[in-house]
This record gives C-alpha cells, structure tokens and sequence, in this order.
C-alpha cells in the first residue's frame, strides 16, 4: 500500500531544481504522478503529487529535499492525503469554458473577475495572468455546469465588461483548443 502527498516549492529560480526535487522524490522510491510549475517574476513555484510506501513520511521528503545542496532556499510545503487522489487524464467537464480578458492593468482586476464567477456559481479550474507594459491579461478556465443559465452569464459578461473597461472573450474549451493548439509533428 502506497500514500499520496502534494509537494509545494517555491525558490528563486535557476536550471536544475525541476531535476533536483524530482531527484529527492527518485532517491525516495517516490513515483511522480502529477507536476505543474510556473516562473513568477524570477522565482519557480512547482506543486506535485507523488506516491510513497508507507513508511515514508512528510519528515522524510523534506529532510531528502532539504539535503540538495543550492544556493538558494527551497520553500516547501508537504501534505499527506488523507484519502488518495484518483491519478487519472480526466477530460475537463463538458461545460468548461475558457474567458480570456484583457485591459489596462489596476489594482483589482483578478479579484473583481474572481468575484463575478464566484457570485455565478462559477468554479475557477485554471487562471493565468500576465503583465506586459500597461497591458494586462488573464486566462481562465471555468466549469460552468453549476450556473443557472448561459444567458444570463453572456448578459451579466456583458456589463460586466463594459463597467470593468475589460475585454471578455468566452468560448466553449474545445473550441479554445482547436483555435489555440500547435500541433507539433
């Protein structure tokens, strides 16, 4: 019998540590089921879920990251799943969208996008922002199977956008796909 645990790192960033914290998890019989890390103005964030033997424990993991030898300090956070996380490629739901929204970058605008899924039932699977001179844009994917009516979230979009000075743009996620996708051969 196996246990899961999610791995948070956050360190400033350089080449190698995606190998060094994998290479702890290896050095540990760990198996690496799922990674996702992102580069934030100069410092890597990465949260993972890898499975143990049992007699494997957080203490273990941090003290083997802990042990890579780094200039810098790894930030990590360990939690040990109660229940196991189903490991699978599980499409998104058939109602996910994706909103993709642009505008002169102020204080707020996560928050009161964030804020208008959230009064619509709307659950956040995904959110990518970027900043690029005064412009700034999110992407974010949405499961929108739990709202009332479509309708009525184009509508409130609408004025959404025109009172936020945001360009809103949403499409079904397949669609997203096919328009956006490079296919590499």
């Amino acid at each position: 019998m196996s246990k899961q645990m999610i791995i948070s790192v956050m360190s400033k960033d350089r080449p190698g540590i995606i190998a060094e914290i994998t290479g702890a998890i290896y050095a540990l019989k760990g198996d690496l089921a799922d990674l996702n890390q992102s580069i934030l103005s100069g410092y890597l964030t990465m949260i993972l879920i890898a499975s143990f033997e049992e007699d494997i424990t957080r203490e273990d993991v941090l003290a083997e990251i802990s042990h890579i030898q780094s200039g810098e300090k790894f930030d990590v956070l360990i939690k040990e799943m109660d229940i196991p996380i189903e490991i699978a490629n599980i499409p998104p739901p058939t109602d996910t969208y994706i909103l993709t929204a642009q505008g002169r970058n102020r204080s707020g605008l996560v928050h009161s996008i964030s804020q208008f899924c959230y009064s619509h039932g709307i659950n956040i699977l995904d959110l990518a922002t970027t900043l690029s001179e005064d412009q700034y844009t999110m992407v974010l994917q949405l499961d929108l199977r739990n709202i009332a009516s479509m309708d009525t979230v184009a509508a409130d979009l609408e004025i959404f956008s025109r009172d936020s000075g945001l360009k809103l743009v949403l499409q079904h996620n397949d669609i997203f796909r096919v328009t956006n996708e490079i296919t590499l051969h």
